[in-house]
Order: C-alpha cells, then structure tokens, then sequence
C-alpha cells in the first residue's frame, strides 16, 4: 500500500520516533512524504521514501494530487494544532481530499497507531480491492 506522511515542524521528531516504532511495518509499504520529513524519516530508520517537496512549497498540494487520483491509500498527517505558523492551514486540503476519496487519515498519534495496526492485521486490504478495480476500468 502507498503511505503518505507528513509532519508539521513540531511533530516532525514524533514522526520519527513513530516510523522507528513500526519499521516492521512500514517497511513492508511504499512510503510518500513532503522533503524535510521524507529526508528525516529515511536518516532515522533507513526507510525508503518517496520525497515531493516541502509542505509550504507545495509539497502538500503534490500529495493531494495523488490522494485526488486515488494512488494513496493512507495518511498519517501529525500536525500541530497550536501553531501559529500561516501554512499549517495548508493541511485543510488534505483532510477535505482524504474524505472525499475515502481514504483513511490520522492526525495524531493516537489515531496513527490505530491505523499502522490496522494496515498490520489486514484491516485495510479493502484499499487492495478498490485499487485493483480502478486499474482494470483503466485498461479498457
């Protein structure tokens, strides 16, 4: 499965810790991240990462056309609600899109563990199946 993650500055050390936690998992999915996060996830854990840009250059609208096209199956977006920096609001998109889409999201850790476990169990092999239909409507 293709795995977004994205981190606002203050949650960009959570991020690490969290893809140290769930290597073992992780490791088994292609991951996507804006560049400071991507390039701070691969120097911690040694996890491949697919890098778009930075969020504030447009790394998150990157991603959201992905989401948009359906070739991201979950998100894990740690950002920080009491921050006052003028980009954060940048992340509203993405939440619009992921809902759209239907596509699972978690905003903070807590909701990111449920999903990571849930990825492990075979709780969203759904995302397989709607993946699979789309590619076979394609070549059509």
């Amino acid at each position: 499965m293709n795995i977004a993650l994205i981190a606002h500055d203050n949650k960009k050390k959570l991020m690490e810790n969290f893809c140290i936690a769930y290597r073992h998992i992780l490791s088994k999915h292609d991951l996507f991240a804006t560049e400071t996060t991507g390039r701070l996830i691969f120097e911690t854990t040694s996890l491949s990462v697919h890098k778009f840009l930075s969020g504030h250059l447009g790394g998150e609208q990157q991603l959201g056309s992905q989401i948009a096209y359906n070739k991201i199956d979950l998100v894990i977006f740690l950002r920080d609600p009491l921050s006052s920096k003028p980009y954060n609001t940048d992340a509203n998109p993405i939440f619009r899109l992921c809902d759209t889409h239907n596509i699972p999201i978690a905003s903070n850790l807590a909701t990111a563990e449920a999903l990571v476990l849930a990825l492990e169990r075979g709780d969203l092999d759904w995302r397989n199946l709607l993946n699979n239909d789309e590619t076979e409507q394609e070549s059509l």
